[in-house]
This record gives structure tokens, sequence and C-alpha cells, in this order.
């Protein structure tokens, strides 16, 4: 009979993850150093993840920083509510800084990246998707868009801006984007921005 899985060094491990990186960084990440702040051992970890890099992605799933669920009614409010959580997201360690290096394992492991598409960048893309399905049954996006084109659209300038820091990614930014955005792909009808208790 086969022992059962010990969800608490699951759950040990996983914080233990989040928390060096962003004590440590990606690069300087080990596995002795996993296991001690988890107080488990690496042979137990082994058993659990396939390898390092399977462990940190499994530790960005179960942080889901930056997934949120939003629904005011507004568009634009809605939009840049994804971007603030995104932005924010960005600029934690625990994220923004692992991705830098992570994508070259990803380049390196297709199952590693299908992983990663689905676990960790998955759920921020169906949050986004839900705002922008209310915003088009409302009548304020275009017929006919491409709701995924739409999201890259949204979340590309954050995170291009995040992983290469040229340009300040300030709180403004996520406004800025979503105000660009929205002149294009929306009909310009509809509560897409409210300001102050004002449609606009």
């Amino acid at each position: 009979m086969a022992r059962q899985r010990d969800e608490r060094i699951d759950d040990a491990v996983l914080a233990a993850v989040t928390a060096l990186v962003r004590e440590v960084g990606y690069p300087a990440l080990t596995m002795e150093a996993i296991a001690k702040r988890a107080g488990t051992t690496k042979p137990a970890i082994r058993r659990r993840w396939k390898s390092q890099k399977h462990l940190v992605v499994a530790a960005m799933a179960d942080e889901k920083s930056g997934v949120v669920e939003i629904d005011t009614g507004c568009t634009h409010c809605d939009i840049v509510g994804h971007l603030e959580a995104l932005r924010i997201a960005m600029d934690d360690p625990a994220l923004g800084q692992v991705l830098p290096a992570l994508v070259a394992d990803l380049a390196d492991d297709p199952e590693l990246r299908a992983t990663f598409l689905t676990a960790v960048w998955g759920p921020r893309r169906e949050a986004c998707v839900v705002s922008l399905d209310r915003a088009r049954a409302r009548g304020d996006l275009r017929p006919g868009l491409d709701i995924d084109l739409v999201v890259d659209l949204f979340a590309a300038p954050v995170v291009f801006r995040a992983l290469f820091g040229h340009l300040e990614l300030g709180p403004e930014f996520s406004e800025d984007v979503a105000r660009a955005v929205l002149s294009g792909v929306g009909t310009g009808e509809g509560p897409l921005h409210q300001e102050h208790g004002r449609t606009t």
C-alpha cells in the first residue's frame, strides 16, 4: 500500500521556496537551503518534484501573486485593477525577478514550459478574460475581437518594462496602458471609465 503524501511537507517546501527566492534570488536558490528552511530533507523534496525548476514553478503557481477577480461594472476600472495586480506581482522578487532566468530554463524544457503557462500564467490570463467577456457582453468592446490578443496587448507593456527596467513602472502606468488599449479595441460606448462618480 502506498504511503499517503504529507501535504504539510508540500506546503512547507513551497513556502520555503517563495521566501528564499525573495531573500536570495532565483540563481542562488539551492535544495539544501530549501530543505533546511522547510524542516525536511532533499530526498523528501526530490520524491515530490522532478527538479528544482519544477519546484520553483510549483511555488509560483501556489503563490498566485497577481491573480485577482474584479467586477466593478466599469471595463476601464476592471482592466486597471488587473494591470495593477500584475505590476505589483512583477515587482515581487518571487515572480518578477525569477522570470528572466526561468524563461531560459523553460525554453529547454517544453513540458515545464507547458506547466508554467497553465499553472502560473494561465490563472492571470483567465481572470482578465472573464473581465473582457463581461465587457464584450456590455457592448464595451468591438465585436469579433481576438480576446487572447487583447489580453496580450494589456499585459505585454507591464511585463516588458518589468523585465528590462528601461523605464519606470509606476502606478499611473496601468491607467495609461488601459486607456491606450481600450481606445483601440473599445466601442466608445458604455461605462468604460468611471471617475469621481461620473461616467466618461
